[in-house]
């Protein structure tokens, strides 16, 4: 059950966005063996000016169409990690011509007891899920 926030500068089409969305729930699916119907996406557009996602040092020029996900998410391994940021950019850039330097990722590690799907009940605590 990640959450998967994607921050966009606006401009792009509504059909390029439920791409990327799709593209990035099916990844999601494969490499973190989430099972169907486990979505959660959140699409946030920003102006350009609010969006200044630097390189940190590594020569990488961003253009308009950079994409910064966030994901919070059980504890992944380092081999789960590597395929889902690498099986993303690289089916952006086949799909959608997305600059493969233009997709950055944050993943945020949570437990069990920090979701509360409703009723302010913890699903997995209470036998719910």
């Amino acid at each position: 059950m990640p959450l998967m926030k994607i921050d966009l500068i606006k401009g792009r089409d509504k059909e390029e966005i439920k791409q990327i969305l799709d593209i990035s729930y099916k990844v999601m699916l494969d490499t973190f063996n989430a099972p169907e119907g486990d979505r959660y996406q959140i699409v946030n557009q920003h102006e350009d000016y609010e969006m200044q996602i630097l390189d940190t040092g590594l020569g990488v020029e961003r253009t308009k169409d950079v994409i910064v996900f966030t994901i919070i998410t059980r504890p992944r391994t380092q081999e789960q990690k590597l395929a889902f940021y690498s099986t993303i950019v690289e089916e952006l850039h086949d799909q959608l011509g997305v600059r493969t330097e233009d997709v950055m990722f944050s993943l945020v590690e949570n437990t069990d007891e920090n979701w509360s799907f409703f009723n302010g009940e913890a699903q997995f605590l209470n036998g719910s899920l």
